[in-house]
């Protein structure tokens, strides 16, 4: 069981942070890219960072557009199929799903200083590019044995004594134990007669089925339900729009620097759907909650590169590139529904309840705040032989456990100390890329490339969502290693040119539709620790993608 933050210390923080909304597993979905650019750069497998002459370098080594002797501009185009497959226990399901896109679009001016100075070339590009697809649809279905989205719900509303007249808008009280409470599929009702009498809204001491009155006990909740059928399914959209601007400079030749300033909009939605039907003693009754979320807002980085060719006469490249981390402002926009039919402990009788939070908050509830990515170090070589081959490889590292959650006003991280305590659940990520051209003529190349990228999570990371938060879409996914696989052609005229690229991903994760917490107490001190978890769901993501780019080079 991991400890995460006392819940005496973690009281503190809940009164003075009313921000609560996100987690890492918001942060690394934002945070990581697709391979996309160029048919060229793509069919390279994007392993041009060293090799230079390509627009979509512009966003991985800037010292690329430095390549330039001449104005290019071009656009891209592609088409994408994807598949989403899981399996709970035997149970598969399928998700596929083809849509088009504008993925790129650039234009490079070169202008030359002279062969008299050091100083050969000033370039100057643009380019704006989908960095980042969020199109995703994912389905689970199976019996979870003894567990249950219940549990957590009651976890969440431990040490609540008190609800108070509007909890929805108290910043001290997550929604999903609100929900859960309001709908009866968690209860504090007792009949120790030591507690404090339950009273109905006018007043008068409640009474179960037999007569028996019924007490509250003060910040004890329980889950109510469990041996239950459970399905979920999910819905992603969106995506992350890139613009980088750039200046580079050829110096003799033989060492080529850059500058990009990227800017960066994201449109993030994610609609959810849980539902727990019962069998056994409480066949009949059961629940869902649907989830709406929303994040929107933009940011700005900057990258720094450098080409060398360390030997005169020599065609071998290396590059280095490092960039800062991008820095979001971003809003996190929230709805819920639960729908329940279960047996109220009162009265004894099966009732309905539909619970909708915009009825509660007079509309969508929003919250704000700040995110910091990992710096990366992206370190390349080059080479071409003759006229014919071009070859690149490429090395990248990125410290997810290193990003920060900050305030929305003054950019500290104080307000978010819960959050940031549960970043090391990632780990550094390691990308090798790997690519060749090979001109069959000059004006015909074919290409291939391969990239991998280790795993984000640790295995055992779990979505912890703070006890104050009011995020209720309670899955979460282990992502492991991604591959993609890569494959090009293109034609080179005198001014017009042509690229096709075909693009394989795969990545397996490791589904739960929650996380059962529970409380561990050591040495006097009360702990939120990770209880459960119900049995995983495989998962395997592929997408197929086929891009085209047009261009003219003067």
């Amino acid at each position: 069981m991991k400890k995460i933050i006392t819940l005496a210390a973690w009281g503190l923080l809940a009164a003075a942070a009313p921000v609560c909304a996100q987690t890492v597993y918001d942060a690394a979905k934002i945070t990581n890219k697709d391979l996309n650019g160029t048919a060229r750069f793509v069919g390279m497998g994007g392993a041009m960072g060293a090799l230079g002459g390509d627009i979509s370098t512009i966003g991985t080594n800037p010292a690329g557009i430095g390549i330039y002797r001449s104005n290019d501009a071009m656009v891209s185009f592609g088409f994408s199929s994807y598949g989403t497959e899981s399996n709970y226990m035997g149970s598969k399901m399928n998700s596929d799903k083809v849509r088009a896109s504008f993925d790129n679009a650039g234009f490079v001016l070169s202008s030359k200083i002279g062969n008299a100075t050091a100083l050969r070339y000033v370039n100057f590009g643009f380019n704006y590019h989908k960095a980042k697809s969020f199109y995703r649809n994912m389905s689970m279905s199976g019996n979870l044995g003894a567990h249950s989205q219940t549990f957590q719900m009651a976890e969440q509303a431990g040490g609540i004594e008190s609800w108070g007249d509007h909890p929805y808008y108290d910043d001290n009280v997550g929604w999903l134990s609100i929900l859960g409470y309001d709908s009866w599929l968690i209860s504090n009702l007792t009949t120790d007669v030591t507690d404090v009498p339950y009273k109905d809204k006018d007043g008068n001491h409640i009474t179960d089925s037999s007569g028996k009155p019924l007490y509250e006990t003060p910040g004890s909740y329980y889950g109510m339900y469990e041996n239950g059928d459970a399905t979920f399914r999910s819905e992603e959209r969106g995506g992350i729009e890139q613009y980088d601007f750039n200046v580079s400079f050829n110096i003799s030749d033989r060492v080529y620097l850059g500058l990009t300033i990227g800017a960066y909009a994201i449109d993030y939605s994610k609609y959810t759907f849980y539902d727990e039907n019962y069998t056994g003693d409480n066949a009949g009754q059961g629940y869902n909650l649907t989830s709406w979320n929303r994040i929107e807002g933009s940011g700005f980085d900057f990258k720094f590169g450098a080409i060398v060719r360390p030997f005169e006469y020599s065609p071998l490249r290396i590059g280095l590139a490092i960039h800062t981390p991008t820095f979001y402002s971003l809003d996190y926009k929230t709805s819920a529904l639960v729908q329940s039919d279960v047996a109220n402990d009162v009265s004894g009788n099966i009732e309905m309840y539909d619970i909708y939070t915009p009825d509660m908050v007079n509309g969508d509830m929003v919250r704000q705040f700040r995110l910091q990515t990992p710096w990366t170090y992206n370190v390349s070589v080059g080479y071409t032989i003759g006229n014919s081959w071009a070859l690149g490889a490429e090395y990248e590292y990125e410290d997810y456990s290193s990003m920060k959650f900050k305030n929305p006003d003054d950019g500290y991280s104080d307000l978010f100390e819960y959050e940031n305590s549960t970043t090391p659940m990632m780990k550094g990520v390691s990308t090798i890329r790997l690519g060749a051209e090979y001109k069959v003529i000059p004006q015909f190349a074919l290409r291939a490339g391969y990239n991998y990228s280790t795993a984000i999570f640790n295995s055992d990371a779990y979505k912890d969502l703070p006890l104050n938060s009011i995020q209720t879409d309670t899955d979460f996914a282990n992502t492991k290693a991604l591959s993609n696989y890569t494959l090009g052609i293109g034609y080179r005229g005198s001014m017009f040119y042509a690229d096709l690229a075909y693009k394989f991903s795969s990545y397996k994760e490791d589904f739960y539709p929650f996380a059962e917490m529970g409380r561990e107490v050591d040495n006097g001190v009360e702990y939120r620790v990770l209880q459960s978890l119900p049995t995983v769901t495989k998962v395997k993501n592929t997408r197929s993608q086929v891009l085209l780019t047009l261009g003219l080079r003067f």
